[in-house]
């Protein structure tokens, strides 16, 4: 059958492009791996970046992670906090160390890691030996005592999760977050508008919450969407919200920053 025929050859070249992109992405960042490796900084395997990213470009892992340590600590600065005046510090989704590894040298804070990956979190014992790093499961309490934490931040996490668990992991974080700590996180705002359908578009500007794909939480499949007036309302009740930047998410481009503290 032709169309069938035609389908199948369009599935397997997709594939193959896909796997030579992987690859000249490999052969790209090897360079940079040589380089980081006699600095003493290690760089994940291709295939652990790609399971957090959907690619390999070493270029974009490192740069993004070091844009991402920056917004962190410029909202913190903007606010009359630096990073190092922190006791704890939890790096909430960690993946593969992106931005935890900028830390590296930080004097000061005892830092802490934790993904529902376990592949990931594995990777990060072996090879980032300045950070503490634990297993969660996707829908279950942090094994964190409560009031564990000074500042805890999530980039792109509340971007791949359900309503539901949004929620649940909003109040698990209030309550592991030392009274007065913060928590920094991103999402998906006014940005991202216009990439939604019509009806979607519509449910957004009346202030709620789009969730496209909530089946697939957890993974980059699932994409939440958040008008400024939902989180504000909603997903950070219990919270006070000190800092909002518009796309201010320098290592997760377009994506809004919050800096929230807890009461």
């Amino acid at each position: 059958m032709p169309g069938q025929d035609l389908r199948l050859l369009t599935r397997a070249w997709g594939r193959l492009g896909r796997i030579s992109r992987r690859a000249r992405e490999r052969v790209r960042g090897l360079p940079l791996r040589a380089a980081e490796r006699k600095l003493g900084r290690p760089v994940p395997p291709g295939r652990l970046i790609h399971l957090v990213a959907n690619t390999e470009d070493v270029t974009w892992f490192l740069d993004t992670g070091a844009l991402a340590a920056r917004s962190i600590r410029q909202i913190l600065r903007a606010n009359g906090r630096a990073i190092e005046d922190f006791g704890a510090i939890l790096d909430f989704g960690c993946g593969v160390g992106r931005v935890i590894r900028q830390w590296a040298t930080l004097s000061g804070p005892t830092l802490h890691g934790t993904d529902y990956n376990p592949s990931l979190v594995a990777w990060c014992r072996r090879r980032l030996p300045f950070a503490q790093f634990t297993v969660n499961a996707l829908d279950r309490p942090l094994a964190a005592s409560p009031e564990s934490y000074d500042f805890i931040y999530c980039l792109s996490v509340f971007t791949h999760l359900s309503e539901p668990l949004q929620r649940f992991w909003m109040q698990d974080l209030h309550r592991v977050l030392k009274p007065g700590g913060y928590l920094l996180i991103t999402t998906h705002g006014d940005h991202y508008l216009p990439m939604l359908a019509p009806d979607e578009q519509a449910q957004y500007q009346s202030g709620r919450a789009v969730v496209q794909k909530a089946s697939r939480e957890g993974s980059n499949d699932c994409a939440a969407f958040h008008p400024e007036p939902y989180v504000r309302a909603v997903l950070a009740r219990g919270f006070e919200v000190v800092a909002m930047i518009p796309e201010g998410a320098l290592g997760n481009p377009s994506q809004d920053l919050y800096l929230l503290r807890k009461a």
